[in-house]
């Protein structure tokens, strides 16, 4: 048997897997594997906030520095972009960043899932804050929310056209912010895997391949770190979006 069968596809990780299959008036609510990895990141998220506030001095420690940071990080992020009118959506906001920060470095984990590289997440995660989004302008602003869509002075032929672009554009902010999430997770764990794979396949060989296997080995832990650093960046990316959305909708630009 060849080495290359021994190889399981790169996108095999990506791959949704029922765990315990559950039916209900012939709707599907089994337990599938991105379920139970989203579950994780949400206790590992609850965990770590829990343990911030576990014997903390005045002086931080090294635990006490880490998430003392992540804070400041979003705190920093709300007040920048929400100016004091975002310190009553800074739970939200916080809750999302770690949230997805957590799905991210989870999903680094060898033989874990990454619940954030499938656009059905993305795509439904950022759906609700676009609709949730959209309730508190028309809570704030009533009918005149829609007057987002029309600028002032406008000549009237073009007004249908320019209505149209207008709202096209506001809708695309779902899929941007969900694709540019969904695309970078999935093309970064897809690079590994395939890197990893060559490397094996070098070793298995045997002979002087064996020996330059190091090579793509050596590109491979580089990759992760550079991986990592791309996990915590695209939570941030993310949540970051979604606080200029919202401030979008709250001055009502």
């Amino acid at each position: 048997m060849s080495v290359f069968n021994l190889i399981p596809s790169p996108l095999e990780q990506f791959e949704i897997v029922t765990l315990i299959p559950v039916t209900f008036f012939g709707l599907n609510f089994s337990l599938t594997n991105s379920t139970l990895f989203m579950l994780f990141s949400f206790l590992i998220a609850v965990l770590w906030i829990s343990l911030s506030f576990y014997k903390n001095t005045l002086l931080p420690n090294n635990w006490q520095f880490v998430n003392e940071m992540i804070y400041s990080i979003t705190i920093n992020m709300v007040q920048d972009n929400l100016g004091t009118k975002g310190e009553f959506y800074f739970p939200f906001i916080f809750t999302l960043h770690l949230f997805l920060l957590f799905c991210n470095l989870i999903g680094m984990i060898p033989y874990s899932f990454t619940v954030t590289s499938h656009i059905t997440f993305t795509f439904g995660l950022a759906l609700s804050i676009f609709i949730g989004i959209n309730i508190i302008g028309l809570q704030i602003h009533g009918f005149k929310f829609f007057a987002l869509f029309l600028p002032r002075g406008v000549p009237l032929p073009i007004v249908p056209l320019l209505i149209t672009i207008e709202f096209l554009s506001y809708i695309v902010k779902v899929f941007t912010l969900s694709i540019r999430l969904f695309a970078n997770m999935t093309s970064g764990h897809t690079l590994l895997k395939i890197i990893a794979g060559f490397a094996w396949t070098m070793l298995s060989a045997g002979g002087l391949l064996a020996i330059f296997h190091l090579i793509p080995l050596g590109l491979l832990l580089a990759l992760i770190g550079l991986e990592l650093a791309i996990a915590g960046l695209q939570a941030y990316v993310f949540t970051l979006l979604t606080c200029i959305y919202l401030n979008d909708v709250l001055e009502f630009h």
